[in-house]
């Protein structure tokens, strides 16, 4: 056993994360990314790589030491082998003032590219190719028109960082080094704050990164990123499509667990890493990584006949096509979309919500109002003239759903909050969606008992990347006829589904615990 003396770590698996926006890259992690890339690359002493979103510049530490291997033959002296490696072929973009100086110390083992203690003796100035020039953003509207950033919360001095990142705030890229790139690699930021809240309901910004790069038409791309944009939604709608349409990505692999990629990072939907290959196009191999093993390897086209977004397991694929083969309508059909009964309003030029008036006690022209975060109990009254939409389905028998579920460590997945009856004369704040509505209490109760299966839960996970479950990601679940009771085994009956299917479905979805007569006390306000 080594004595804490000798104990030498390497800082950069040892660097703490500022935040979940702009995550550093473990050592090991980065040498799993650049094992994608064919072995030829790094005998080639002409071939440029370049690292956009530099945090710690581990990626070009670590490439450095393949190239220095690869080229020792054809540049037998070390420093002139060093020399060219760092002039020639190693690029960076830093996102900070501290990770600039960060990164030079990794790459260049030394903040200055020129200094004494550097070991590339060809650098003339300090900066090296590891560039980060504070740049602006550009508002109009009170938005970033480069990035989407929020002009009240990154309009601000030369004190702090702008966060406004030079590789995504050009309309040439090209323009940057002047030159053209082999390979582009890296981990980008994932998100800003836009004033409403941080997480899944942020607005992303790493899609931009990989956008931006493909702009420069590099042999080869690789970039480790949120799984979110596998289903799409809050801005991602079309970077989804474009990428599950681009037959250049040939290998995905996929964290469902963020931890298992960045220890003690917890990224909602998990994180993902792809190659990019320009000359080479194809079906995508994909790996899904769980607890530091492969637990599943396909290769396949990355959007499924009939799907608009990519399907995450393997396994999912066939019983998908069985489902989708009789050709059923949609349950999404019967789900509401956001705020069913217009009650989220918002304080003028605020993200903050306006509370309803709403009482504990009924009145004669009040309805049942179901609710969460302003009162731990969840339920009181309203008038009936304060619901602004779909005042008819206040009359009705319904199921309500919180529109967001979210799991911490939790496997297998629970997928949804338990739904509740909304009986006659009741509606709820936007912290839920409307199932229905239904003509009787039998049809509503039979929602409850579908929606509880293990089944429905499972085609739900797999549109379901982050704890938002509005209407779209009900889409892959076929409707039944609601006058019947629905189980686990008729279902899996009725879908002919075979033993390894049904084991793989209840592998990844939990029972359903009994359900309540009320608001859902896991339900999330977001």
């Amino acid at each position: 056993m080594l004595s804490s003396r000798n104990y030498n770590p390497d800082v950069l698996t040892c660097i703490a994360n500022l935040s979940s926006d702009e995550v550093f890259t473990p050592p090991r992690l980065v040498n799993q990314i650049l094992d994608l890339l064919p072995a030829q690359i790094w005998s080639e002493k002409n071939a440029r790589f370049l690292d956009p979103a530099c945090k710690s510049g581990v990626f070009l530490r670590e490439i450095a030491k393949r190239l220095d291997k690869a080229l020792e033959k054809q540049i037998p002296d070390r420093q002139k082998r060093m020399n060219h490696i760092f002039k020639n072929q190693l690029y960076g973009l830093a996102i900070t003032e501290l990770t600039t100086l960060l990164s030079r110390r990794s790459v260049y083992c030394s903040k200055t590219a020129n200094g004494k203690y550097s070991v590339c003796e060809a650098f003339d100035n300090p900066q090296g190719n590891i560039h980060s020039n504070r740049v602006e953003h550009t508002w109009e509207n009170g938005r970033c028109v480069f990035c989407g950033a929020n002009e009240e919360s990154y309009a601000r001095g030369t004190e702090l960082e702008s966060h406004a990142y030079k590789f995504i705030h050009t309309k040439h890229p090209e323009e940057i080094f002047k030159m053209k790139f082999d390979v582009i690699v890296g981990n980008p930021p994932y998100q800003l704050n836009d004033g409403g809240g941080m997480g899944s309901s942020a607005t992303p910004i790493y899609q931009r990164f990989v956008k931006q790069a493909k702009k420069l038409n590099p042999r080869y791309l690789t970039m480790i990123i949120p799984s979110r944009w596998f289903s799409g939604g809050r801005g991602l709608d079309d970077f989804r499509d474009e990428m599950l349409r681009d037959t250049c990505i040939r290998r995905i692999i996929d964290y469902p667990n963020s931890v298992d990629a960045f220890p003690g990072v917890d990224i909602a939907g998990g994180v993902c890493y792809f190659l990019w290959e320009r000359d080479n196009k194809g079906n995508c191999r994909i790996s899904t990584h769980e607890a530091g093993t492969i637990t599943s390897e396909s290769e396949r086209p990355l959007l499924e006949g009939g799907a608009d977004t990519f399907i995450r397991f393997n396994e999912a694929i066939p019983i998908l096509r069985k489902v989708k083969k009789l050709n059923e309508p949609s349950f999404s059909d019967i789900v509401s979309a956001n705020d069913p009964f217009g009650f989220d309003e918002r304080v003028a030029n605020s993200y903050r919500r306006v509370v309803p008036k709403y009482s504990l006690s009924r009145s004669q022209n009040s309805i049942a109002f179901y609710y969460n975060g302003w009162n731990k109990t969840g339920i009181g009254f309203v008038e009936k003239s304060a619901v602004q939409k779909n005042a008819d389905w206040t009359r009705k028998q319904k199921v309500f759903i919180a529109k967001a579920y979210g799991e911490r460590g939790s496997f297998p997945f629970l997928v949804l909050a338990k739904p509740f009856l909304g009986d006659r004369n009741s509606c709820c704040t936007e912290t839920y969606l409307v199932i229905g509505p239904f003509a009787t209490k039998t049809g509503a109760n039979n929602a409850i008992q579908y929606i509880s299966t293990r089944f429905f839960r499972f085609l739900v996970l797999l549109k379901k990347n982050t704890q938002n479950a509005l209407r779209g990601v009900y889409s892959f679940v076929p409707m039944q006829d609601l006058n019947e009771e629905w189980t686990d085994t008729k279902l899996y009956r009725k879908y002919r589904l075979n033993t390894d299917e049904i084991a793989f479905i209840e592998s990844m979805v939990r029972p359903m615990p009994a359900c309540a007569d009320g608001a859902d006390r896991e339900a999330s306000d977001e």
